[in-house]
C-alpha cells in the first residue's frame, strides 16, 4: 500500500466518519514513513534518497540529486562547526554527502569572540540617540566603524556556503544548527534534510535613524539563503528562533532591538525550489520569494522565483509564510497556525503570481480571515479550495469584503503540474502536524 493508494482512502468523499478517521490515523503513520511521497524504489539511508518526480518545481528539468552520487570518501559525519566547513570545502563541486550528528553551534563563543577591539555598545547608544544625533541622516564615525567592522567578524564566522551536488542531512532527531547561516549561492543541485535551524542572532544590529519616522533597528542572517541557486530541496526541517524569541529582545530608542532576519529567504534569480513538510515557528520576518521592488532587482528576478511549498506547518508566525515578489509561487496542502501578533500569511508582491490551494488555517478568535492575504503590490492571486477552522473558505471574497482598501484580483494566470498527492484540506492539520519537522524522516 503507497501513499497514494492511502490517499485515496482518506479523501473518499462518501466514506462513513468512523472509516474516515481509520484511515486518516493509519495515512498519516503512512505519510510520515514515506515523507509525504508516492512510494517509489528510494534508498533506505535518507542520505541517498533524491527528489521524486513532479515533486514540486524542484523537480522541473535536471530533477534535484543533491549528493546521492557521492563517492565514500566524499560522504562524511560532522558534529562541530569547524568539520562542517571543512566538509563543504573537500571535493569542490563533485558530489558530496554531510551527515550532521547532534547541535553544531556557529557561534559557540558568543558575541565578545567578534566584536572588534574599542567596540562599546554603550558608547554606541549614547553616540546616536535621536536626541543627540537626529533623524536626517544614517549613523557614522568611530562607534559605527567598530559596529561593521564586529559585524564584518560574526558574518565570517557564522557563514557556511554550500557547494553544487551537495546533500547535508541530520542523524537521527535531534541533529542541526545554532546560530548558523548557510549560504546556498550561484549553485546547482542541493538537498537539506531532518535539521533543526535556531536562527541566528546578530550581535551587531545597526541602527538606522532613516528607517521610517522613527527610525529601526537593522539585522542581518538567515537561517538559509538561497541566493541565485537552482533545484534545492529543502525537506523535514524546523526553523525556530529558539533560546532567543523577538519576545525576549530589548528596545533601545522606542524601537525593538532586532537580532533576527529570515527564517528561508529565496532571491536573486533562484529558481526550482521545493520547501517541503518543514516547521516554521515562532519567527516575525519568516520568508521571502525576491527580496526588492527594485528595477535592478527585477532583472534578475522575472521568470525566475519558481518554488512550491507542500506540507509545511507555519505556526507562531507574524508574517511572510511567504512573501512573494515576481514568483512563480505553488503553495498547497500547508497549515498555519496564528497566534499573537499575527499580521499575515502570503504577501502577495510586484507580479507575484501565487496559487494558494487545500491548504488550511487554524485562526483563534480576534484574528480576521481577510488577514490571511496581504496586497502589497498589485497582483493576481489564485485561492482555491482552501479552509479555516475547518470550513472552506474563498479567502479572496473574504479578503476583499473585509479590507476593501486593498482589493486582490482573483486568476494567478497559470496551473500548477508538478505535484504528488494532494490532500484534502480538512485533512490537512493532522497530517502536516504529525509528520513535518526534523526528526521525523526515515
Amino acid at each position: 500500500m503507497n501513499a497514494r493508494t492511502c490517499h485515496v482512502h482518506e479523501i473518499g468523499w462518501r466514506t462513513a466518519a468512523v472509516r474516515r478517521t481509520v484511515a486518516l490515523i493509519g495515512c498519516t503513520a503512512l505519510v510520515c514513513a514515506v515523507t509525504g511521497t508516492t512510494a517509489q524504489a528510494r534508498p533506505r539511508d535518507p542520505a541517498r534518497q533524491t527528489l521524486p518526480a513532479r515533486d514540486g518545481w524542484a523537480s522541473q528539468g535536471t530533477g534535484t540529486t543533491g549528493g546521492s552520487a557521492a563517492a565514500p570518501a566524499l560522504v562524511r559525519t560532522v558534529t562541530t562547526w569547524a568539520q562542517f566547513r571543512a566538509a563543504l570545502a573537500a571535493g569542490g563541486s563533485a558530489p558530496k554527502i554531510i551527515k550532521v550528528r547532534g547541535t553544531i553551534d556557529a557561534g559557540a563563543d558568543g558575541c565578545d569572540a567578534f566584536a572588534a577591539p574599542g567596540y562599546d555598545f554603550a558608547r554606541y547608544l549614547a553616540d546616536y540617540d535621536p536626541a543627540v544625533w537626529g533623524y536626517d541622516q544614517v549613523v557614522s564615525g568611530e562607534q559605527e566603524d567598530l559596529r561593521a567592522a564586529s559585524a564584518a567578524r560574526q558574518d565570517t564566522a557564522v557563514k557556511a556556503y554550500v557547494p553544487a551536488n551537495t546533500t547535508i542531512v541530520g542523524v537521527g532527531r535531534d541533529a542541526g544548527f545554532k546560530g548558523a547561516s548557510l549560504q546556498i549561492k550561484g549553485v546547482d543541485n542541493v538537498i537539506v534534510r531532518n535539521l533543526s535551524f535556531e536562527s541566528p542572532l546578530d550581535c551587531f544590529p545597526q541602527w538606522d535613524p532613516t528607517d521610517g519616522d522613527t527610525g529601526n533597528w537593522n539585522s542581518e542572517y538567515d537561517s538559509a539563503v538561497l541566493h541565485g541557486a537552482t533545484h534545492v530541496w529543502i525537506d523535514h526541517n524546523t526553523f525556530t528562533d529558539g533560546a532567543h524569541p523577538d519576545s525576549s529582545l530589548p528596545t533601545y530608542f522606542g524601537r525593538i532591538y532586532e537580532q533576527h532576519d529570515g527564517e528561508l529567504d529565496i532571491v536573486q534569480g533562484a529558481d526550482y525550489v521545493t520547501a517541503s513538510w518543514n516547521v516554521f515557528a515562532d519567527h516575525d520576518k519568516t520568508i521571502l520569494v525576491g527580496n526588492s521592488d527594485s528595477a535592478a532587482t527585477a532583472a534578475v528576478d522575472r521568470g525566475h522565483l519558481k518554488v512550491t511549498f507542500h506540507h509545511n506547518l507555519f505556526t507562531g508566525l507574524v508574517e511572510r509564510a511567504p512573501r512573494v515578489r515576481f514568483g512563480q509561487v505553488d503553495s498547497y496542502n500547508n497549515h498555519f497556525v496564528a497566534g499573537a501578533g499575527y499580521a499575515y500569511s502570503y504577501g502577495i508582491g510586484m507580479e507575484s503570481r501565487l496559487v494558494a490551494e487545500h491548504n488550511a488555517f487554524t485562526l483563534p478568535d480576534g484574528i480576521g480571515t481577510g488577514t490571511v492575504l496581504k496586497k502589497w503590490k498589485e497582483a493576481p492571486v489564485t485561492a482555491a479550495d482552501n479552509v479555516v477552522n475547518g470550513v472552506r473558505t474563498d479567502l479572496i471574497a473574504v479578503h476583499n469584503a473585509q479590507i476593501p482598501a486593498e482589493t486582490l484580483q482573483s486568476g494567478a494566470g497559470w496551473t500548477p503540474v508538478l505535484r504528488t498527492t494532494v490532500n484534502r484540506p480538512q485533512a490537512v492539520p493532522a497530517l502536516v502536524d504529525h509528520g513535518a519537522g526534523a526528526g521525523r524522516i526515515h
